[in-house]
């Protein structure tokens, strides 16, 4: 792989990021109700999820997926209600109140790590959108006459950094609006906001085809 085709990835790699997605959603949702540190788990739960895509992706499994009108639907199906599920309990959330104790306790409430991250890895891995966009962007960046293995590790390192910054960069703007939104209502507000974002992206990959770019 020449560098060029390196620094190709890297642009539309950070393009690929950047743009609005479930990930985005999630990474500014967990950013906002648990704070910046919290919300790590979230992102690498996200990036694990990531590496499984381009594993996915990389190894050609992503275009048997797409082959098979079966397994295509039950990933779509699968992810459609899991972001519709994540959706359902953002919009049901319980906004903390003004008493100390009753944040307190709110706090102590918030997700498990492991659960934070198990809510990134299936939010990630159960995008058929970013299976295919995968499988349509990475064998552009692939080389024919060079190991393929070491490629699709530097293209997975790559596109994981990227991610990771850009994630954490979402969680924290949304983080450092926190302050600005202790009132229970702005709270509720929040929670129902991103949670019917979520239940819309949930909706929207009921519509996504094979062979559709995300």
């Amino acid at each position: 792989m020449s560098f060029a085709t390196w620094i190709a990835f890297v642009i539309a790699g950070t393009l690929i990021a950047i743009s609005p997605g479930s990930g985005a959603v999630l990474s500014m949702s967990h950013g906002l109700a648990y704070g910046l540190k919290k919300a790590s788990a979230t992102v690498l739960g996200l990036q694990a999820g990531l590496v499984l895509v381009l594993v996915i992706a990389g190894a050609g499994v992503g275009s048997l997926l797409l082959a098979s009108s079966l397994a295509f639907t039950i990933v779509k199906v699968a992810g459609a209600l899991y972001l519709i599920y994540l959706g359902l309990m953002q919009w049901r959330a319980a906004p903390a109140t003004r008493d100390t104790a009753a944040v307190a306790s709110h706090l102590e409430a918030h997700p498990p790590f492991g659960k934070r991250v198990l809510t990134g890895f299936l939010t990630n891995a159960t995008n058929p959108k970013g299976i295919i966009f995968m499988v349509a962007v990475l064998p552009q960046f692939i080389s024919k006459d060079a190991a393929l293995l070491p490629q699709l590790a530097i293209l997975g390192v790559t596109m994981v950094t990227i991610d990771s910054i850009v994630m954490h960069g979402y969680a924290a703007l949304a983080a450092s609006m926190q302050r600005f939104l202790r009132d229970p209502r702005a709270m509720k507000a929040q929670n129902r906001f991103f949670g019917a974002v979520l239940m819309v992206m949930g909706a929207l990959l009921f519509f996504v085809k094979r062979g559709q770019a995300a």
